[in-house]
């Protein structure tokens, strides 16, 4: 037992100090235990109490980049399940979701949100139930349930010492993936009819919707005004955090504050010049429920029809839905409660790797959070919110991507070339964010008045910012540039470029293979399962296409890549390296370490040569010997003084 507690503190140190694995076979259970200690147990009030101006502007941005997607999936929840999960049951579950994790959770950096194979998976479920003649709401409740199980068991087993085989093969996939949606869904989707350039069609929904209303409708107009608001809100919000590092406005102080409330500032500015100059132009809005209460209007008092679609003959609507699910209303099919542990098996594979993959992203220790990590225990955090949500008809959250990584970026001091050097962890910012969409819920007209271009707008922003900081994206813009003219990186100066390429091709296949599967609905539901395939591709099929070496420096963490070069260095002769692979001496040398997000890190060595062992290495290597001479030659016994000393 000793030994194998050694080897998997060994692992855990391997995956760049996640601390899977650290549990062994101390006992089923510890690692919930072990994570809230080091999390919650000794950092709860500094998170909670760390306020400043920073978590006041970067709660506003996080709120506008949570409530969008939040109504649009929402709208998109609704059509896929007939109205039985709609926007309004999705603001609840963010806000409810997000106020609960931020106060409780041991990794308070994360943001829950609905994401696309979820709303898929949740559709899926629809379907089945439908075929099966069961209502959905309580056939989805018991898969939600064995979802939860399943998490818990997870927690309970360490499972998630499996995300530790996920490298950044792997992470990049997924996180180029979510970044290329939010970047699509800004500027136009090719497979749905949503982004900027769809208004230029004049079939989008919104331009039929107004020429049935105003004949002299003009959608090129739209369209345009539409671009200038989109586009304008991203680039005005992409220019003023470029003020960080300029001389500009003031001092360092006012620069860092309008660096903070960027995306902000440029909401509320592209807002107020729609509603001010262009105010005649009837641009699209979000579609927000009218009040807040369950999407679901009832035909009849068992609310097994929806009004008005499936009864149009009738004046006015039963009533809504019951918050509250009734777990056994079955159609008398009480099978079905343990049939719905198959397709909750599947849910759970997508909620695991959905969570493990981004929490493995955002807790990389180059984005410096030194608070720790509590998969774990988040997983069974997770599990309590999926159980709840199932009862009362809410969609299930998991961990979003991009909003993590939007958040701990906002929350990062950086160096001008995008090297982060701290990290304020707050439990804050996550809480302020989802009170303000808590507010939301019962003033849904406010939101009305942010155009919907303008919340492209921000999702472009989001995306165009994240993504830079990702290596994948830096190694497929190496395709397009000059050899002699390369960024210095350590894949470019150590390795040939065609084997770069070919690194890069191969995530381009899996990548190429994920947008596929998650756009083709017949197929959607297998996208879990395609993640899960980038791990063994990376651990079984890379090896035997790469040398260990090439992957170090094309998949390894930066500690890993820094120890490879300083050894590199080493056995060629440029720096001695002592028992503990450090290097030491006078003579300075820049060591460059590719961080996380692909830029480069100057990292200082010391350096230390005496000038005699330079010398005898050089004599020695090319075959020359010293002679023999005393360090100093004394005066002759005659008294000639005026005769120099010679050195040696």
């Amino acid at each position: 037992h000793d030994t194998l507690e050694e080897d998997h503190s060994g692992e855990a140190s391997e995956d760049g100090g996640h601390g899977h694995g650290r549990k062994g076979p101390q006992g089923w259970g510890r690692g919930i235990i072990m994570d809230f200690k080091s999390t919650i147990g000794t950092h709860w009030v500094k998170e909670m109490t760390n306020f400043n101006t920073k978590t006041i502007a970067v709660s506003f941005f996080l709120f506008i980049a949570v409530i969008a997607p939040s109504i649009t999936f929402g709208a998109v929840y609704a059509k896929r399940t007939n109205n039985y999960i709609g926007a309004v049951e999705l603001l609840l579950a963010t806000a409810w979701c997000g106020i609960f994790y931020s106060l409780v959770s041991g990794m308070p950096m994360m943001i829950n949100g609905g994401t696309g194979p979820v709303l898929t998976f949740q559709a899926v479920t629809f379907e089945l139930a439908k075929s099966m003649d069961i209502p959905f709401l309580p056939f989805n409740a018991w898969v939600g349930i064995w979802v939860a199980v399943y998490m818990l068991l997870a927690g309970f087993f360490d499972m998630n010492r499996l995300i530790k085989y996920a490298t950044r093969f792997t992470d990049e996939i997924f996180a180029f993936l979510i970044v290329s949606i939010f970047i699509l869904d800004a500027i136009g989707n090719p497979t749905s009819k949503v982004g900027l350039f769809h208004y230029f069609n004049p079939d989008h929904p919104h331009n039929d919707k107004q020429e049935d209303v105003d004949s002299t409708y003009d959608y090129m107009t739209v369209a345009l005004l539409s671009l200038i608001l989109g586009f304008g809100t991203a680039f005005f919000a992409i220019g003023l955090r470029f003020i960080r590092y300029s001389s500009f406005c003031c001092n360092d102080k006012v620069r860092s504050l309008v660096t903070d409330f960027a995306i902000t500032i440029s909401v509320v500015l592209f807002t107020l010049l729609k509603h001010t100059i262009f105010d005649d132009i009837p641009s699209e809005e979000l579609n927000v429920p009218d009040s807040f209460a369950p999407t679901f209007n009832c035909c009849t008092s068992d609310c097994s029809s929806y009004f008005p679609d499936d009864c149009p003959d009738q004046a006015e609507a039963f009533g809504r839905r019951s918050w509250f699910v009734d777990l056994f209303d079955l159609n008398g099919k009480s099978w079905a409660i343990f049939m719905a542990a198959g397709p909750a098996a599947l849910a759970f594979i997508l909620a695991f790797l959905d969570n493990g993959i981004t929490w493995h992203i955002v807790n990389h220790p180059s984005n410096k959070i030194e608070h720790g990590d509590a998969y774990n225990y988040d997983t069974c955090i997770s599990a309590l919110m999926v159980a709840v949500n199932s009862l009362v008809g809410l969609p299930w959250l998991v961990a979003s991507t991009v909003p993590c990584i939007m958040h701990v970026s906002a929350m990062s001091e950086r160096t001008k070339e995008g090297v982060t050097t701290s990290l304020q962890e707050s439990r804050l910012t996550g809480f302020f964010t989802h009170v303000l969409v808590l507010g939301t819920c019962f003033a849904l007209d406010i939101i009305k008045l942010v155009p919907l271009p303008v919340l492209y707008g921000v999702f472009l922003f989001m995306g165009l910012v994240a993504l830079p900081a990702q290596q994948f994206w830096q190694r497929i813009l190496l395709f397009f540039q000059e050899p002699g003219m390369l960024p210095k990186t350590p894949y470019t100066q150590y390795l040939k470029l065609k084997r770069v390429h070919l690194f890069t091709m191969i995530q381009l296949v899996f990548f190429a293979m994920l947008y596929v599967v998650k756009n083709v609905k017949a197929i959607a539901i297998a996208f879990p399962v395609m993640i899960l395939l980038c791990i063994p591709a990376r651990i079984y099929l890379l090896p035997k296409i790469f040398n260990s070496d090439e992957l170090t420096l094309l998949d390894g963490s930066p500690e890993g890549i820094e120890d490879w070069i300083t050894k590199k260095r080493a056995e060629d002769g440029v720096v001695n390296v002592d028992a503990d692979g450090a290097t030491t001496g006078e003579m300075k040398k820049l060591v460059d370490v590719e961080d996380e997000y692909g830029s480069t890190q100057k990292r200082r060595r010391e350096k230390q040569v005496s000038i005699d062992k330079s010398i005898d290495e050089f004599m020695e290597r090319h075959g020359l010997s010293v002679p023999d001479v005393p360090d100093v030659i004394d005066d002759d016994d005659d008294g000639n003084d005026d005769q120099s000393e010679i050195s040696a």
